[in-house]
């Protein structure tokens, strides 16, 4: 990645409403904050899964990433998908289309659940574990953070 590149991101970062960004592209790696807490102060994140380049729900030009995949966080009332990137979240594969999943019905290991789009590619979000939807946590075009729940699971 170009220094101008970096300079970019960090202005538009500077200039959104979101408080934290990270970005992994091969060996490179990119932390933002905008919180008083330090990274090493947060939560560890178990990586779970790997996250794919599918098909275009909007015009964008689409390549295989590697990106951190989404965690699952356990919880009195199932399991929880989160997000393991900072991006805009789209729950149907097009917007013709159905949504991926919808609450009731069940998800495989291994299912896409929704697509993430980050710095113009798009990131399939597949379920770790098998289930039933009890909760869709983000709304279809929502700008979510990098570990904010999407899913919950039972």
């Amino acid at each position: 990645m170009e220094i101008n590149e970096v300079k970019e991101l960090l202005k538009q970062f500077n200039d959104s409403n979101l408080t934290e960004f990270d970005l992994r592209e091969g060996s490179f790696e990119l932390y933002m904050n905008k919180n008083q807490t330090s990274r090493q102060t947060a939560a560890p994140v178990q990586p779970e899964s790997v996250t794919e380049t599918v098909a275009a729900p909007v015009p964008a030009t689409s390549t295989e990433t590697e990106s951190a995949p989404p965690t699952v966080k356990s919880t009195e009332e199932g399991q929880v998908i989160t997000s393991p990137i900072v991006g805009i979240v789209y729950l149907q594969p097009s917007p013709e289309q159905p949504a991926f999943k919808s609450v009731g019905e069940t998800v495989k290991q291994g299912e896409t659940v929704c697509i993430i789009e980050a710095m113009k590619l798009l990131n399939e979000i597949t379920s770790e574990f098998d289930g039933t939807i009890t909760e869709i946590l983000v709304e279809n075009e929502d700008v979510v953070e990098y570990g904010q729940p999407l899913f919950r699971i039972n």
